[in-house]
Formats: structure tokens, sequence, C-alpha cells
């Protein structure tokens, strides 16, 4: 069972009686890297709040993906929560990028908890504001930045959330998760190479 001062150092502002209600219903999970957590169609049956490591969210078309976020320690899955609010399907994918540590919620329990605690909506605000916002960003790279701008973005946040650098990834996992093609990858990487702003070492990434 998970610390109460965990809970009120991951999800400031609930209340006391609502934290001791968390710690007494929600599961503490190792769940280990790459690890698929969340398929789309299938319905929510817990909300993950991570306490250590990383979740990748994204959404596919046949194969190809388009990263929407990360949830990183003390977030949660927005689209998660409006898919189990409203009993449907979930619209995205999830899985594990790191070896992670979450607290899950269960969604029998979220709508009780809605009416009776209102300070719980503090945490779907606080998520929904976030994830609004870094939506908007991924739109916003999408319509306005050219590929090559794209790419070493992605590096660097990708580097940025794992703390590593050199980064451990192909050039088809970087083109299938920005929705492009590896050829076109492996030619603007030479691009970005030229330019002094990476270095490939075999099979990891630098950034300089």
């Amino acid at each position: 069972m998970i610390n109460s001062n965990e809970i009120f150092k991951t999800l400031p502002g609930l209340d006391e009686s609502l934290v001791t209600e968390i710690q007494h219903a929600s599961v503490l999970k190792h769940i280990p890297k790459d690890t698929e957590i969340l398929r789309e169609g299938q319905y929510v049956k817990v909300i993950p709040v991570v306490l250590k490591g990383l979740i990748k969210v994204y959404t596919q078309h046949k194969d190809k993906e388009l990263l929407l976020y990360y949830i990183r320690p003390e977030e949660s899955c927005i689209m998660s929560f409006a898919a189990c609010l409203k009993n449907e399907p979930s619209k995205v994918f999830a899985i594990t990028e790191d070896d992670t540590d979450a607290l899950l919620l269960p969604v029998n329990k979220i709508t009780g908890w809605i009416k009776q605690y209102p300070s719980i909506n503090t945490l779907f605000f606080r998520m929904y504001n976030l994830r609004y916002s870094e939506l908007l960003d991924t739109i916003h790279h999408l319509l306005f930045t050219k590929l090559d701008d794209r790419l070493y973005h992605f590096l660097k946040e990708r580097s940025k959330l794992t703390c590593t650098n050199p980064l451990k990834i192909s050039h088809k996992q970087i083109a299938t998760e920005l929705g492009t093609a590896r050829e076109v990858i492996t030619r603007v990487m030479k691009r970005l190479e030229q330019e002094g702003k990476v270095k490939q070492h075999g099979n990891s990434i630098e950034i300089c």
C-alpha cells in the first residue's frame, strides 16, 4: 500500500479523507519498460498516476503513430479520465517508455469521488490544461514547423524526459513516432549531423 504522504505529494490539494480512500482502493504497480497498458478500443479500468518512470500516449493509423504526450512522474492521463467518465472505449494507446511505478485509481470509484470530493477536480483541470497546451504545441509543429526542426525538437525533448544522451533509438522508431518514413528520417538526420546538431554512433544518437 502506498504511503499517504506520497499521495499528498503526488496529488496535492486533495482532502485527507479522499487520500485515505485512494490509499485503500488503489493499487501500486511496477510496470516494466515497453509494456502496453492501454489499446484503442479498450475500456479503461484504472487511471494511472505515474510515481516514477514514463508512459507514452499516442494514436495510430495503419502503421503510423502520432505522439500525443508523455505522462511524467506526478502526472496522469486526461484521455483515460475522459474515457472513464463517459464509459467509452479508449481512443489512444499507452505504453511504458521506461520502467514505471504507477498508482492505479479504480474507475468504478472515480465518479463517486468526484461527487463526494470536489477537490479531485483540481487534478483533472491541471492535467487537462497541461495536455491541451501540449496538443496545441504538437499541432503547431505538425502544421508550421519543418521536419528538420520537428526531429531536432523531438530528440531534445526525449533526451530531457529520459535524462539520457546519447539516445538509444532507431531511425525506424523515430519515423513511426513522427508519422513519416524511415528513409526521410535518415536523410534529415544526416542534415542535422552536417549542421553539428547531432552525432550518430551506431544505434545511438548524441545531441550536441
